[in-house]
């Protein structure tokens, strides 16, 4: 059956397997997205590059200016990591602390919109590797926010070593004390706004993504800050310390395509040019979740095909 007769028989817009005219701009959008982040270095699979021997895209350590996206939530983050703040009537809690070298400007861009740091509640990791999470110990420091993470994750961010094994080897952060292990399904609630926790291991372990809803001009809108789904130097075969990863991360995938999304605010912000989606006030787009969801199964597919043909 060709997409054209698919459609016409009934197959919903934004379901994994249906791609409307409006999915289809979108997934090609999230293809070119994808390719200029590889060459920027910026993308998801940029811990790969992130080597003792590479040194950091650039990107990841340039200061940028805080900027509302929707509702109580702002980019606080540098230019090519996303830090995200949502600000309640009892504090604010911050997704992601990024890398150590970016708190001092993050904790600029907090008290530039309005938040003192001592208001800052919770921070919630997205997953245990050093770009998201070795700014953590420091930020916790400053703040007194307590820190809710996967489950799965838990073990690495207070060791300071990250899960899993990689071809890039072990790239260690300052440990901190996860005071709640979350687990799929689980709620965090703050000051009237409440995020519900989404399992999607297989980046790590612990990876974990958030959806919440917001009010922006009167209209409601669902949220949703996807964990990494892209392989970024996991080792796909015969990985002793994480052996079910295939299995996780296709599942992590399929899960994430079904969920409703009318705002994708990923911990990578190019992976849907967030920054520019901001600026021209185009954020809200409810078929770039399973578009990125398409482009991210490709992906894990070519590279476990080739990494099986490696192994053999």
């Amino acid at each position: 059956m060709n997409r054209k007769s698919r459609a016409a028989g009934g197959c919903s817009p934004g379901s994994f397997g249906c791609v409307s005219g409006r999915e289809r701009r979108d997934e090609t959008r999230a293809k070119s997205l994808l390719r200029r982040a590889v060459i920027a270095g910026t993308t998801l699979v940029a811990p790969a590059l992130a080597s003792a021997a590479t040194p950091n895209p650039p990107a990841w350590t340039r200061p940028a200016a805080p900027i509302h996206l929707v509702g109580p939530i702002w980019y606080v983050g540098s230019e090519g990591l996303a830090s995200y703040l949502i600000k309640t009537r009892d504090g604010a809690i911050l997704l992601d602390a990024t890398m150590a070298e970016n708190v001092p400007a993050i904790e600029r861009n907090i008290s530039a919109v309005g938040v003192p740091l001592d208001r800052v509640r919770l921070l919630l990791v997205s997953h245990a590797h050093f770009d998201h999470a070795a700014g953590d110990a420091a930020l916790v420091r400053d703040t007194g926010a307590r820190v809710v993470a996967g489950a799965g994750d838990v073990a690495a961010l207070e060791s300071g070593i990250p899960p899993g094994e990689t071809s890039y080897g072990v790239i260690r952060f300052s440990p901190v004390k996860v005071s709640r292990a979350i687990r799929d399904g689980d709620r965090v609630t703050l000051g009237g706004v409440t995020l519900r926790a989404i399992a999607t291991p297989a980046h790590t372990p612990g990876c974990t993504s958030w959806s919440t809803r917001v009010v922006e001009r009167g209209r409601s809108l669902t949220v949703l800050f996807p964990c990494s789904v892209s392989v970024a130097g996991n080792r796909l075969i015969g990985n002793g310390r994480y052996p079910g990863i295939v299995a996780d991360l296709r599942g992590s995938i399929a899960r994430l395509a079904r969920e409703r999304a009318d705002v994708v605010l990923p911990f990578h912000p190019e992976q849907a040019d967030v920054r520019r989606r901001a600026a021209e006030h185009q954020l809200v787009a409810p078929t770039l979740l399973p578009a990125m969801m398409r482009t991210a199964s490709a992906d894990f597919e070519r590279e476990l095909t080739r990494q099986t043909k490696e192994a053999r």
